[in-house]
């Protein structure tokens, strides 16, 4: 079977261990990390017999499925979300696999964000490297009150972290988040205007759905005390449009760290997060980590073999496989 892996930007899928299962198919790893048009797209996998997506990196439409006649199957690392067409899919006869996801990684990074922020490493090791010694004053976490909005498995473990840094911990989100938090010896916010008030650290980790779209707006952020840190690892489009940077001008809250743009790849140096001085930006690294790509692509790649055995598992859309 002809195997299309796109957008590996670091040009590291080849060397995963669970690569290996995909011995005596012929594969094709992109590495392209430039926005590519319906054209070139349809180029890249015109000989695909199965696509196995990085996530969310590829958009799959109707348009680009209607140029790929050969396709069978799209083998999604983790779940599917709404960068792929699954009713398109289906419609067409082509089947798509599911994986796991894994809350380690990006509650590690959230983490590593929170601590790297409030400590302000990076200009002190930026100063620390021209010459200049001490340059700045950070905080310590503990006392600090961590707000977590969304209490699923990677807002319970960031809980878990907070209480080895003697943080109280703040949850807002669904009645069923708030029950378990209180369940599980936290604190729930009364209000969405107490959450966002209360609050020295706010970590979004909720879904992106209609539901959640631009949810976080600038009135939400303006609550936040001066001195606050907003941390976003989840999604950009969690955040109004524009939300974020006006209200980090208008000094509510006093510093963000972000992991997730609207676009991307952000390619941009001249890009407004890039280069606000109080942001600490990383390249979407959330799940860009050695034993979550093993967990992921290793899903993905069992499902491309089950599905050309004849056996398939963990369909999507199961009523493809009928129009096959």
């Amino acid at each position: 079977m002809r195997i299309v892996i796109p957008d590996d930007y670091q040009d590291v899928i080849r060397t995963l261990d669970c690569f290996s299962r995909l011995h005596g198919h012929e594969v094709s790893v992109l590495h392209e990390c430039q926005p590519a048009s319906l054209d070139e797209l349809a180029q890249r996998f015109a000989e695909a017999d199965a696509l196995v997506l990085t996530r969310e990196r590829t958009r799959i439409d109707a348009a680009l499925l209607d140029r790929l006649p050969r396709l069978k199957l799209i083998s999604q690392t983790g779940k599917v979300s709404s960068h792929l067409d699954l009713a398109a899919c289906t419609a067409r006869g082509i089947a798509v696999t599911e994986g796991r996801g894994s809350p380690v990684a990006p509650a590690e990074l959230a983490w590593t964000l929170i601590l790297n922020a409030r400590r302000q490493l990076v200009p002190a090791i930026d100063a620390f490297r021209q010459g200049h010694w001490q340059v700045n004053l950070g905080q310590a976490l503990a006392g600090q009150v961590l707000g977590i909005w969304g209490y699923g498995k990677i807002g319970q473990r960031l809980a878990r972290y907070a209480h080895a840094f003697d943080m109280p911990v703040l949850v807002w989100g669904s009645d069923s988040s708030r029950a378990a938090a209180e369940a599980d010896g936290h604190r729930a916010a009364p209000s969405r205007q107490a959450f966002f008030a209360d609050a020295d650290i706010v970590s979004l980790n909720l879904r992106l759905s209609e539901q959640t779209r631009h949810g976080v707006t600038f009135d939400d952020l303006s609550l936040m005390k001066p001195d606050a840190l907003l941390v976003n690892v989840s999604r950009a489009e969690l955040l109004a449009p524009g939300a974020l940077l006006q209200a980090l001008d208008a000094g509510r809250p006093g510093y963000a760290a972000v992991d997730v743009y609207e676009q991307e790849p952000v390619l941009d140096p001249g890009h407004p997060l890039l280069r606000h001085p109080r942001v600490l930006a990383t390249p979407h690294l959330g799940y860009v980590e050695k034993n979550g790509y093993e967990l992921y692509f290793g899903d993905a790649f069992d499902n491309v073999l089950a599905f050309f055995e004849g056996v398939p598992k963990n369909v999507a859309n199961p009523e493809a496989l009928a129009r096959s």
